[in-house]
């Protein structure tokens, strides 16, 4: 209903594209036959529905294209950029979060909280224009895009090279914010774990406390961030509207943008739908790897 209630339609938006572009009332009644804009919006979406169940999500109005296949292009893109900051991430913040545990209270703590703050406390969007401001318009590294004009000639490394290039700039956008964030889910997570009786008796028995953490109080924690690993799901093929559309990155936020832009409803109801999706199979691949990191959870 919402998309439906966005003021224009696919016609509307065509004509705001090229001005000098008249169409007739015969020709609007036309179009608005093809693009099944003369019902409303409860008549369109039950067809809509029953087109799915046959597994045919309609067509792009601005593309011509089956809906799958225009969303299935920008996966790819989307992927390299939110799989790439993940691994990353993830790779930083749990050593981080464990050495913040272990060091609570000292001066080196404290420092590297602060400037995870920070860093958490700037918008990705403007770190993004600060970054390309300094590194492609000032000193000409990292450009734009996802590879250069010359790419299809490169060598096979070289290549490589190039998509790398383009990646440093919007993977490290991607990664700062959630650095932070994440870092301090598993501090507190481990602070909470830590205070429990079994780690007085492991400490109690002269454990060290760097195998106090690791072995013994990292595991409990896991319950929790298994939990947040399967909310990332939505998140890697989400990609971000507005970093796609400052590093012009062909991703699935950049289409979402368009898609909207171009009041393009069938790709706006066919992202929806995989976003949706994607937030139920996180949910379920959460509570099958409850399993593995708690023993108390059987499938029975």
């Amino acid at each position: 209903m919402l998309v439906r209630m966005m003021p224009g339609t696919p016609i509307t938006q065509l004509q705001l594209a090229d001005p000098s572009r008249e169409i007739s009332a015969e020709n609007m009644e036309m179009l608005n036959k093809i693009y099944g804009l003369d019902k409303d919006p409860v008549t369109s979406y039950f067809i809509w529905l029953k087109n799915l169940a046959q597994g045919d999500m309609g067509m792009s109005f601005k593309e011509h294209e089956n809906v799958a296949v225009v969303i299935g292009r920008r996966i790819g893109p989307t992927l390299l950029l939110s799989v790439s900051a993940l691994l990353i991430t993830y790779s930083l913040a749990v050593p981080m979060g464990l050495f913040s545990v272990v060091r609570r209270g000292r001066t080196e703590e404290r420092v590297l909280s602060v400037t995870l703050y920070m860093l958490y406390s700037l918008p990705s969007f403007v770190v993004a224009i600060g970054l390309l401001i300094v590194f492609y318009q000032r000193l000409g590294w990292f450009p734009p895009g996802m590879i250069s004009d010359n790419h299809a000639r490169l060598p096979f490394f070289s290549q490589l090279l190039d998509y790398a290039s383009h990646m440093v700039l919007p993977v490290f956008c991607y990664t700062y914010g959630s650095l932070a964030s994440l870092s301090r889910f598993v501090k507190s997570n481990m602070e909470e774990v830590i205070r429990q009786d079994y780690i007085r008796t492991a400490r109690a028995k002269g454990v060290g406390p760097v195998n106090v953490v690791v072995s013994h109080a990292f595991r409990n924690t896991l319950i929790p961030f298994v939990t947040m690993i399967g909310l990332t799901l939505p998140g890697l093929f989400g990609g971000s509207i507005i970093l796609e559309q400052i590093f012009e990155w062909p991703g699935l936020g950049q289409q979402f943008y368009k898609s909207i832009s171009d009041r393009d409803y069938p790709v706006i109801m066919g992202m929806i739908l995989m976003y949706s999706v994607l937030t139920l199979l996180g949910q379920l691949i959460a509570d099958i790897l409850y399993v593995f990191v708690d023993p108390r959870v059987k499938y029975e």
